[in-house]
Formats: C-alpha cells, structure tokens, sequence
C-alpha cells in the first residue's frame, strides 16, 4: 500500500469578495497574511482570503477606489471552487499531487510533479488537460522536442509535464496575473526554474517565436486569431484543446486551408475536443 504524507492544505476554506472593477494595488491588500489572491477578468475582480477579514475592508478599499463596486462575498471550500476533488492521480507516465499530498511511488518510470492549483482552475482532471498531457507524452517519447510554448498556462500543468519528459525551454504564457503567479509557484515546487519561463502575456504577441512544439488548451476566440498568424506554420508541431463541437468545426476548416498534417483527434467525453496535428513539407500531402 502507498504510504502519503500530509502538510495542511492551505486552502482548505475561501473567503471570496467579489467587485465589480479592479481595485489599484495596494500594499495593505497583498500584506494580510491570509490574502491568496486576486484574479480579475473582464473588470470584474475577486479576492481570495483563507480566513475571514474584517467588515471594515470592504468599506476601506472602496474608500480608496471610489470606482470599485462591491457585489456579493462566499464561503465555500477549495473543492466547492474548483469543482473536483484536490487529490493526488496518475494519467500516462505522470504522478501529480497536490504538494500536502503526496503519495510514496514505489514506480520509477512514473513521472511525479507537484501541483499547487491555488485558486486557479486546472487541478489537471479536466479531459482537455489530460488529453493534452497524453499528446504531450505520445510527441516527447517518439522525438526530443526541445522548445515549447504553453499558450494559456493556467496552473502550468502541461509546461511542467513538457519538462518532466525532457523539453528543455518552455514559456508558459496566460494574461491573468494570478495563473502567472500561480505557474510559476509550480515551477519553483517542482524545481524547473532553468526550463520554464512564466510571463504575462497576450498569445498573439509571442506566437512568433520559434518553437518545436505549441501548446493551446484556450478559448476558441483567441485560438482562431492565432491560427491566422503565419508564424504558427514555424512551429513543427500542435495541440489545440478547450474546443466544443462547432469551434473544432470551425478549427478543421481553417486548419484544412494550410500544409498541416492531423495525427489524431480526441474528444473521449462528446464535448470537449483536442486536435494534434503537425507541419508537413512542401513535398508532403497534407491529410485532414
């Protein structure tokens, strides 16, 4: 029987305040010793305590940022969050663990990396996330693949089975600062900092750089405009993920429109769909 062993979970309950707007940075904020995070998106903002605070901080922060809107606050648990269960599991050659819960693996061809989620969505069980993470093993175990961009990062989970399986430069990308921050705590857990570069940053503004390999498990919004860059033909290899049935439609079609070559398709529970596909030469057919 495995033998685990425990550190507390640092999450193990949210208070979460949720504003309409984004409130300026300020020290007192980020100095609460019980202050997770904030993620903002769309001007809308939540911040995330372990503990509960104080009245008072509502009405303060507002005081300071007479634009800001206070909705609605939750108590809810990490699990309530995310949805799913914060536990350790295996997919292909990967071990992940949440770092308060780590499994003794008796397995030495089973690949361990640590995976703090924070309160970022990604705990990695999401078809998607796995589907990507069993492209990402299929590619590494035929061919060295050296340099990678991880478009959409979140966690970092597919930047740190990229380098667990011996890719060497990974720039792990997503706008939302707290994915960023939370990518590269992951990082630093699994000590990956000589391979993985976390930077927040919009896709379109770095899908020129040369790469062996480019990762985008992201909205289909921002997955069609990258496809209309001619620099996504430099990389030799993709996997596009995060795609219901009409926007895989959608990808197929533009994809068809260029010398690319779809190795495999996966979409294991009807809704959410993954593509993995390569360049091919000028003396190749492509085959969709």
């Amino acid at each position: 029987m495995d033998k685990t062993a425990f550190i507390t979970n640092p999450y193990e309950n949210l208070y979460i305040y949720y504003f309409q707007g984004v409130p300026k940075k300020d020290q007192t904020i980020s100095q609460w010793k019980n202050f997770i995070g904030n993620w903002e998106e769309d001007g809308y903002s939540f911040l995330f305590f372990s503990s509960p605070i104080d009245d008072s901080f509502v009405e303060n922060l507002i005081k300071k940022n007479p634009d800001l809107n206070f909705i609605d606050k939750y108590e809810m648990t990490c699990e309530q969050w995310h949805g799913d269960k914060i536990e350790s599991y295996t997919t292909g050659v990967f071990s992940i663990s949440p770092p308060w819960k780590i499994p003794f693996i008796n397995n030495p061809d089973l690949k361990q990396i640590l995976l703090d989620p924070g309160v970022v969505f990604g705990t990695g069980r999401h078809p998607t996330t796995e589907d990507c993470l069993g492209y990402i093993e299929q590619l590494c175990t035929e061919e060295h693949i050296s340099r990678v961009i991880d478009i959409g990062t979140g966690t970092g989970l597919l930047s740190l089975g990229a380098a667990a399986l011996g890719c060497e430069k990974i720039l792990a990308l997503d706008f939302n600062l707290l994915a960023v921050k939370t990518a590269l705590n992951n990082v630093r857990l699994n000590n990956f900092e000589d391979k993985i570069i976390p930077i927040q940053a919009r896709a379109e503004d770095f899908i020129s750089i040369p790469a062996d390999l480019v990762i985008a498990n992201i909205h289909y919004d921002i997955m069609k405009d990258i496809l209309k860059d001619k620099k996504f033909l430099d990389k030799k290899y993709f996997i596009l993920s995060g795609l219901l049935k009409s926007e895989t439609e959608k990808i197929f079609t533009e994809l068809k429109k260029k010398p690319v070559e779809i190795i495999d398709h996966s979409c294991p529970d009807g809704v959410w769909n993954t593509i993995f596909g390569t360049r091919v030469g000028p003396s190749k057919k492509a085959v969709n």
